[in-house]
């Protein structure tokens, strides 16, 4: 009797592009016994739903450090308006939504604490750090005491590309590397508004043109035209004349946002938490929690990194205190 799994990965054949990944055929590090219920994307989208890193995104930094408001994005809002985005994406070019949110899911979970803040304090003091490969290391080795998630090839490569020069292998994961994008230029820009480093009026007029002039106008400008330009092809990509506003608009945003001077000092004082957590805990490895020396096979420099990467802004604040701050 057809199982509930293989009734799914039947109609994935049946219902799917031609062009979409099949869960299928999708191969694990480790071999296990299949689920007779979850096709393998739908059980990696589990896996990183109810793992601790995914819940630390919750308290962790998008743009603003410990916001006074409670309508700021985090990380894990973030991923979440990733998934919603893109699964939109994927359902237009009906490609596969289960592994399109698994990814989405899953390729913010190396963050460090303050965001891109801590990953620039890692990477003075360590020379190379990078939050997709982090979160690769996460997923694989470091979650579930040591053991990772052994999720399949295609979820891993989707996030390890999702940023950078790499683009994804499956058409899924290239929808994510350019729907985070899109969240998070939309995102940032609502939540620069609600805090008054922006006004509606600064939006560039070649983005307010083309995008629109709202968060959700842009999106659905960015979506419709991904889904337009893609059908059929082997590749996800914009048209030239919404890529190049998109352009714009990023730049716009690091100029105005990410760069703004009014960030500059929350900015310096996450980066300095940071770096004083890993310099206190590079030369006191036996302060660190049990296991990371182990996961990191000795690698002592790694197993700081892994610890300190893991950190919620919260717990890395209070941390500090703990630490370095003289009680009263």
């Amino acid at each position: 009797m057809e199982s509930i799994r293989e009734r799914t990965e039947r109609e994935e054949r049946e219902r799917l592009s031609p062009l979409a990944a099949q869960s299928a055929r999708a191969h694990r590090q480790r071999e296990e016994e299949e689920c007779t219920i979850r096709t393998k994307f739908q059980r990696d989208r589990d896996r990183i739903l109810h793992s601790k890193p995914f819940r630390r995104l919750k308290h962790k930094t998008q743009v603003y450090i410990a916001p006074s408001g409670d309508h700021y994005r985090t990380r894990m809002t973030h991923s979440l308006e990733v998934s919603q985005i893109c699964r939109t994406i994927g359902r237009g070019l009906r490609l596969n939504e289960d592994l399109i949110e698994a990814i989405a899911l899953g390729h913010d979970v190396g963050h460090t604490p303050f965001g891109h803040v801590g990953e620039e304090a890692l990477r003075l003091v360590i020379k190379h750090f990078e939050h997709n490969e982090q979160s690769i290391r996460i997923l694989k080795v470091l979650t579930n005491e040591g053991k990772g998630l052994n999720l399949t090839a295609p979820v891993l490569d989707g996030v390890l590309h999702h940023t950078g020069d790499g683009v994804p292998t499956t058409l899924e994961g290239q929808i994510v590397k350019i729907g985070d994008r899109v969240a998070y230029l939309c995102h940032d820009y609502d939540d620069a508004l609600r805090a008054e480093i922006l006004k509606p009026g600064d939006l560039p007029e070649a983005v307010r043109e083309v995008l629109g002039m709202t968060p959700s106008q842009m999106i659905t400008t960015m979506v419709i035209d991904m889904i337009s330009v893609s059908e059929g092809e082997r590749k996800i990509r914009q048209s030239e004349r919404v890529a190049k506003a998109m352009q714009i608009f990023r730049r716009f945003m690091f100029s105005e946002v990410y760069n703004s001077p009014k960030l500059r000092e929350e900015r310096r004082k996450g980066q300095y938490i940071v770096q004083a957590l890993f310099d206190y805990y590079r030369w006191n490895l036996d302060r660190l929690p049990a296991g990371y020396l182990a996961w990191a096979e000795g690698n002592e420099t790694q197993a700081v990194v892994d610890y300190i990467s893991g950190l919620t802004d919260n717990y890395a604040i209070d941390l500090f205190q703990k630490l370095f701050v003289p009680k009263h």
